[in-house]
């Protein structure tokens, strides 16, 4: 199980069989950029949107059917931010977070999730395409990382023991990178029994929690570490580790000018008039990619 090549914009998945164990790890890099640079965000909230976009990346690409979309939504009050969003669908992926400038400025570099969020919830809702189901999980946003608030929600909302890792790194160029750790305790096996009949003592399990927490930011990070490389590192010692098809990632926000057009154009007339400046344009603003897209009112 080992490379040589780099993983930047890319899932693995992978399982330990005998553990009953299933995981993901993420790294993105230039995609990251891409979504931060139409932004400019602090330092602070570029940190937290990197984490929550590797977080999404974690959690769609379990997604079993292409066209299934996850997407991770945080909202708050009380704190410097206000409203994070981060999507996940076919691989590409979008955020974004909307906060209080003048709120943040007076807090520490390193702000707790409390202080950034006050009283929030965590919401991760998967739509399954292909089947039309839909299921959602919403949670108090607590813990002391957002990898925290992560796992108090499979806890609460799927009752899977879960290991989640997060981190985020700026290279000496100004580059970003962000990876992440997803592991998870399956007690009866992947098609096994249902989750009430699950004990409370999971032997298995914490062996793997326990080496998993060993993983640092600078492994997760690390640009020259390929992945298969960081799996070797963490169960080197186990019978077998199985990995997946890795899947690649981008930025993919779904906003374009004939999209626009369609959605504006099943408003009334009278609507679409009223949304209209004195110039005859209608203005819609894309909070995903931060590009404004104007339309002339008599061409729809």
């Amino acid at each position: 199980m080992t490379s040589d090549h780099n993983d930047l914009d890319i899932a693995l998945g992978f399982t330990i069989p005998e553990r009953h164990a299933r995981g993901r790890l993420a790294r993105i890099g230039p995609m990251l950029d891409t979504i931060l640079g139409a932004h400019g965000y602090p330092p602070t909230i570029e940190k937290l949107l990197a984490e929550a976009l590797v977080l999404a990346a974690l959690l769609g690409s379990t997604l079993k059917h292409k066209d299934g979309q996850l997407t991770l939504q945080a909202q708050a009050e009380g704190g410097a931010v206000e409203l994070m969003v981060a999507d996940y669908k076919n691989g590409e992926m979008r955020g974004y977070i909307r906060h209080d400038a003048d709120r943040l400025a007076e807090m520490p570099a390193d702000p707790s999730l409390f202080a950034l969020f006050g009283k929030g919830y965590l919401a991760i809702t998967f739509d399954q395409s292909v089947t039309g189901e839909r299921y959602q999980g919403i949670v108090p946003l607590e813990g002391g990382s957002l990898g925290e608030a992560a796992e108090s929600y499979f806890s609460q909302s799927e009752q899977l023991p879960s290991l989640v890792r997060l981190g985020t790194r700026r290279l000496a160029d100004g580059r970003h990178v962000a990876g992440g750790i997803l592991i998870q305790h399956l007690p009866e096996g992947e098609e096994g029994r249902d989750r009430i009949h699950t004990r409370l003592d999971h032997p298995e399990w914490d062996h793997v929690r326990a080496l998993g927490e060993t993983l640092s930011v600078g492994e997760l990070t690390d640009p020259e570490l390929a992945l298969d490389r960081v799996l070797w590192r963490l169960f080197n010692e186990e019978d077998e580790v199985r990995t997946m098809a890795r899947v690649p990632l981008s930025r993919g926000c779904r906003c374009d000018p004939v999209h626009i057009r369609t959605v504006i154009s099943r408003f009334p007339a009278d609507e679409r008039a009223e949304m209209a400046d004195d110039g005859g344009e209608i203005h819609v603003d894309c909070e995903f990619c931060a590009r404004r897209f104007s339309l002339a009112l008599d061409s729809i």
